[in-house]
């Protein structure tokens, strides 16, 4: 038996510019933070020659090639493991959520296979695989963030350059004000889950087509990230949260399905009880709603009579790990 346990993660800044319409052309940088919320993969042997696949279906066949399930099957194609196999997934929230399960997935995915074959993988190549897998293979609509940040974890700076190629650093923020955004972001779940597929899809499309509204908006997203890296480094956690209402309000420009009535509602609703700042994450149209909260009492009396459910998190530092290995 082996499980995997991969976090999920939120975008602190720039998140959008690790997509390849993007970056391929102008570079790309975010901020991003691993969260003590996550993934889990359990891979065992069987006593039966099928390949046994268990997420929010079952499936169960004779060869890698007949599996619905797209990662798990490029995944064994590139790990030839054999049959006798059963996988199942597990995680602590919602996919469609904004937090980039289906990334910490992939890795989660590879790095239970390589630990299967006890064969050793470097974090940064287990990163750039996972990538590999969802963008070249499978192409998918989606960046490098949700693969890199979910096997490194940490709260890290991620630069991609214009061949593909992804640079890590961590964030050095102070550790006062690493615990003061711990205490004051507070995250709460909109009931709504959605594919971020259309959304990123529409961007891809627009980049590459030269849509100057699209490009200025990304560039813009870009130099936010930049700005709130040097703003937490600095520990002004106040100057951050005053950067992620600009972003919202950019991102917002960025498609039509990037929020609705009720989410425009809900932010308006805090920023009158005690926010100081937040933003959707992920692509939009639905998942979690992040804050930097002054009042944070107010905060969640105001969003518990609108019925939003508050996910509490802390960071996590370890990123992709095996748990059980026998």
């Amino acid at each position: 038996m082996i499980i995997t346990r991969t976090p999920l993660r939120i975008s602190v800044g720039g998140g959008g510019t690790d997509l390849p319409s993007y970056y391929e052309r102008f570079g790309g940088f975010v901020v991003s933070a691993a969260i003590k919320q996550y993934v889990y993969i359990t891979i065992h042997r069987t006593f039966v020659p099928n390949y046994i696949v268990k997420y929010s279906q079952l499936e169960t066949v004779e060869r890698v090639d007949q599996l619905q399930h797209p990662i798990i099957r490029e995944a064994l194609r590139r790990h030839d493991v054999g049959p006798y196999l059963e996988i199942a997934s597990m995680a602590d929230m919602p996919s469609g959520t904004g937090l980039g399960s289906s990334g910490s997935f992939t890795v989660g995915l590879l790095r239970g296979l390589y630990a299967l074959k006890r064969e050793p993988v470097a974090t940064q190549a287990l990163a750039e695989e996972a990538c590999h897998i969802e963008i070249d293979l499978l192409k998918e609509p989606v960046g490098k963030q949700d693969q890199y940040i979910g096997a490194f974890g940490g709260v890290v700076c991620l630069d991609f350059a214009k061949d593909g190629a992804v640079t890590v650093k961590p964030l050095r923020i102070p550790r006062e004000a690493l615990h003061d955004l711990e205490d004051h972001l507070l995250m709460f779940f909109t009931g709504y889950s959605r594919s971020a597929g259309a959304v990123l899809q529409d961007q891809a499309t627009r980049s590459v087509q030269n849509d100057q509204a699209m490009l200025d908006n990304l560039h813009f997203t870009k130099e936010l990230g930049y700005r709130t890296k040097e703003a937490l480094e600095q520990g002004d956690t106040r100057a951050y949260a005053g950067m992620m209402h600009e972003h919202w309000l950019r991102k917002r420009q960025r498609s039509k399905g990037m929020s609705n009535e009720r989410i425009d509602r809900w932010y308006a609703a805090a920023m009158e009880n005690g926010a100081l700042g937040g933003k959707l994450i992920g692509a939009g149209g639905g998942g979690f709603l992040l804050f930097y909260a002054e009042d944070r009492a107010r905060l969640r009396a105001a969003m518990a009579r609108e019925g939003l459910p508050e996910v509490r998190f802390d960071f996590d530092h370890e990123g992709s790990k095996v748990l059980i290995q026998d």
